[in-house]
């Protein structure tokens, strides 16, 4: 297939790039800036809606990986717009410039997150789950309705509802590794909170099989099928990394260090992959010792 793909520098994006030329696959990259090197690249501007439709001919998938991370800073009412509109303008400009163009292609997978669920408690959450009422819900929410245009013209669209993506050079892991190394890590809160996770590698191959699959279409939920309490994932990182969790960061602690983040940060969300599950994908990395032993050799 010839696949374009935004966000293709990225921490997801590096390894989609490669797996998929590695499958045969002909990829173009979507870049703010020219390429260098052998790179096929189209450049665009989200942040001014400039995008050239003529380049955007022919393709038979697109794969839309931009958007500001949630929690990167705290969250200004200036940084909850640049959340809100760098992820639902960006896929509603992309999203209106494929259409434009000569030949759409037939698949448009657009990123999502496990934040459209909200804080769920112990509720275990599908495809057909309800979505949450917190910002982060309304956000994710809107940033899926984004591609209903690209979805009513025939185009087969993928929302894909990530999980927190386990690798040791970017995401969560690259921040937690070195408090956990000096032994100083432990559980946030209570520790009863549910993290749906996934490997990077599986992240990568999930994306690949639902791009090839087409019977696959709307939200999917892309997590291992085993989601873990906080403590749970704590106590399996101590264990990785050899070093004993003692540590507790209190509500109160991580309120005081980042504001109403630690409102996300602390949301249980406990996401199963049906859609994947039921579609015959396998996990390479299905439980969490699994997935860290791998990711702390992830480069």
């Amino acid at each position: 297939m010839r696949v374009l793909i935004s966000g293709s520098s990225g921490f997801i994006g590096s390894p989609l790039v490669r797996h998929l030329r590695a499958s045969g696959h002909t990829v173009t990259r979507l870049v703010r800036s020219t390429s260098t090197g052998e790179d096929s690249s189209i450049t665009w501007d989200p942040e001014r809606g400039e995008i050239n439709t003529a380049d955007l001919g022919g393709f038979d998938a697109a794969i839309h990986l931009g958007g500001e991370n949630m929690a990167n800073r705290r969250w200004s009412q200036a940084q909850k717009d640049r959340i809100h509109n760098s992820r639902i303008d960006s896929a509603r400009i992309l999203t209106e410039a494929l259409l434009a163009s000569p030949n759409p292609p037939s698949i448009f997978i657009c990123a999502s997150a496990s934040g459209y669920y909200g804080d769920r408690g112990d509720e275990v959450l599908t495809e057909e789950s309800e979505p949450g009422t917190d910002f982060l819900s309304g956000s994710t929410v809107a940033w899926e309705r984004a591609t209903d245009g690209i979805a009513s013209a025939g185009v087969r669209v993928c929302n894909l509802r990530f999980g927190l993506v386990l690798g040791a050079s970017g995401g969560v892991l690259q921040r937690l590794l070195p408090i956990f190394r000096l032994g100083l890590g432990g559980r946030l809160s209570s520790g009863r909170q549910y993290t749906s996770w996934i490997s990077r590698r599986d992240v990568v191959r999930a994306i690949d099989h639902v791009m090839v699959n087409g019977s696959i279409s709307g939200p999917v939920n892309v997590s291992s099928p085993v989601p873990v309490t906080n403590s749970e994932f704590t106590s399996a990182l101590a264990k990785a990394v050899r070093r004993p969790a003692l540590f507790i960061v209190p509500r109160l602690a991580l309120r005081i260090m980042q504001g109403e983040v630690t409102d996300a940060v602390l949301s249980s969300v406990r996401m199963q992959p049906s859609i994947l599950t039921n579609s015959g994908f396998e996990f390479d990395h299905p439980d969490i010792a699994s997935a860290l032993a791998w990711a702390l050799n992830d480069r």
